[in-house]
This record gives C-alpha cells, structure tokens and sequence, in this order.
C-alpha cells in the first residue's frame, strides 16, 4: 500500500504557503514588500513582488501592488508556491504525453502507475525527473533550478490532465487560483453500488485516519480534519457498479476516494479504500470470475482526471483542457456494458 506522504494529490494548503498578519498599530507607512519581506523570514524581496504582481497580496481583501504603503490595523494576506524540499533531483528521459504547451504552461496527460513527485521510496522515475529532463534546455527554469513548477498532483494510481507551471509568474498566478479553488476540475470514476440519486454532493472533513496514518479518513464538520465538498453526477448504470462524473470544490488528499467510501460506494479495485473486493452483486462462481476479470483489466482505482480549466498566467484567457479515458477504464467500461445488457436479455 502506498504511503500518505508519497501520495499525489494533496491539499492546495499542503501545497501553498498563506501568510496573514495584522499591521502593529505604531506602524510608520511602508512599502508592503518591504513589510512582508521583514515579516517572513527566508522568502525573498523579488518573490514577494511576484506575488504581488500575480495579485496574491491582499490588503483588507484587495489586491494591491508593490508599492502600496501599509497602515496601521490593516489586515495582510499573501499566498506563495511552498519552496521545493531539499534533495537531488536527477533528469530522466522518460516519455511525456503533452497536450498543451506555451511560455508559462505545460498540460499533460499523467498514466496510471507514474510517481508524480520523489519521495520516499520514488526518488527516481518520477514525473518531476520526466519534466526536468524535458526543460533543461529551456530558459524558463524556476528561480534558476532545474525545478518544474506543480501546482497540483494525482494519485500515483490516477490517471488524467495536469497542469505544469514554467516560471514564477505562472507558477505564483496558477498557485493562488488552487488556492483559492477557482481552479475548474472534473474526474470520471465508477464506483461500487447503484447510486440512488442522479447527482449529488458529499461534505465531510477529510484527515489522516486515527487508525491507520496510510489512509484517510472522513469527520463530522469541525471535529477534525479539514472541510472537504464533492459534488457529482451519474453517467451511466451498471447495476453493480455506476460511473460517474466528479467535481471537486475542494482539493484534499485522497478526497474522491475518502468521501465515496464514506458513503457506502469505494472507487471500483481501489485497494486502499476496500473496493478491490465484490462489494455489490452474487458471490456464484461465474458472477466472481466476472469481476476478476475486471480488476485484471483495470489493476487500479477506477479513478481519472477528466477536464481541467484555468486562466492562462499572462493572457488571463480562460483555458479548458480534457482527457480522453485511459484505455484500461475503456475496456472496465465496455465489459461491464456487454455485462448489463446480458443479463437483461436474460431477465
């Protein structure tokens, strides 16, 4: 079983550093650069600019710029991209699926089974050694380290779009829209049961199990963890299993997977959260070999990143991004279709 700390998708706030101070009521006008640069130690004068200039520093809820003077009581927030943790990072030629490509950004098509950051266990054959090894010959490198810019991440086992940011620019702009959930997300997933309803929404704070720190875990609103919203729709029906279309109004950790095992119907073969069993349906032989089947086809969660939107970092045009299903979902999809329609003939 994969480790929590070398999953992919984590929280925006795991991600993004949010600073928040109120101003000393003796202070004298200054420049809010060089107050935040006093503030907060080991962040950089040039980086809280670019912030500024991404309107990630607010002033009583306003985006100001650099040279804005502060005055006393007012209330400062700033978001930055997390500095990288400290470790070599080796270039790998290793191939990328790129759907989309200009100065600031990079879209890609991430398959199932690729590591998108090292860590322990996967300090190589990551997708960071893939984008290091594409750019290292591109002026573009972030803050002048072969470092690409992630400002989101999927499961190791989850397929689908993603967006990298090539400068500080873009990578401080993409940052706060994450951060601040304007970000536009859908994922295509099937799920165990036959779901009651055509849509709906699951709320629940989502935090690390206090039974196991490998999974997490969904509690009542303000009890533990962080607050965490689903929406979704149904697709199509197979009796059995249902596939659906998510959307995420929150980004935590493992949410999809956390928030449908939570109520009753885990993410088809998604060992961590129990749906790698026959969870719906009879236990006859044939019905069992059926699903085996089905897990061989699809070795994984049944769980991709469908379509993903943003404003491009210097234009500030919207941009909408998709992903066809993974042939592997295909094939679970179609089996279980021919599946359905045989046991009606029947019936």
């Amino acid at each position: 079983m994969e480790d929590i700390e070398d999953a992919e998708e984590q929280d925006a706030e795991e991600l993004f550093e949010h600073f928040s101070v109120v101003v000393d009521k003796g202070q004298a006008p200054l420049r809010v650069d060089k107050f935040l640069f006093n503030r907060l130690q080991g962040t950089s004068r040039n980086r809280i600019q670019m912030a500024a200039a991404a309107d990630c520093i607010l002033v009583d809820g306003k985006a100001v710029k650099s040279n804005y003077k502060v005055k006393p009581l007012e209330k400062i927030s700033l978001v930055l991209p997390q500095e990288p943790k400290n470790f070599e990072l080796i270039p790998e030629d290793i191939p990328l699926d790129i759907v989309y490509e200009d100065d600031d950004v990079i879209l890609l098509n991430k398959p199932a089974g690729l590591v998108v950051h090292p860590g322990v266990g996967n300090y190589t054959g990551t997708l960071v050694n893939a984008l290091i090894f594409y750019m290292q010959n591109l002026p573009s490198n972030i803050g002048g380290e072969m470092r690409p810019g992630l400002v989101h991440r999927l499961d190791k086992n989850t397929s689908g779009i993603m967006v990298i940011a090539k400068n500080e620019r873009a990578m401080t702009r993409l940052a706060k829209e994450f951060f601040d959930r304007t970000a536009k997300r859908t994922y295509t997933a099937l799920v165990w049961g036959d779901l009651k309803e055509e849509q709906g929404t699951i709320t629940g704070n989502i935090g690390r199990s206090l039974k196991d720190r490998k999974v997490m875990d969904v509690f009542p609103e303000g009890d533990f963890g962080k607050h965490a919203v689903t929406h979704y729709k149904v697709l199509e029906r197979f009796g059995y299993i249902t596939m659906i279309e998510c959307k995420l109004e929150t980004g935590r950790t493992h949410q999809i997977r956390a928030h449908f095992k939570h109520i009753g119907h885990p993410l088809f073969n998604d060992e961590t959260y129990g749906g790698n069993k026959i969870l719906r349906g009879t236990t006859f032989t044939k019905y069992k070999q059926f699903v085996d089947n089905c897990f061989k086809i699809l070795p994984r969660q049944a769980l991709h990143a469908t379509t993903l939107g943003f404003m491009q970092p210097t234009s500030n045009q919207p941009l909408m991004f998709s992903s066809e299903l993974p042939d592997d979902m295909m094939q679970l999809i179609e089996k279980w279709r021919l599946y359905t329609a045989g046991n009606k003939l029947i019936n």
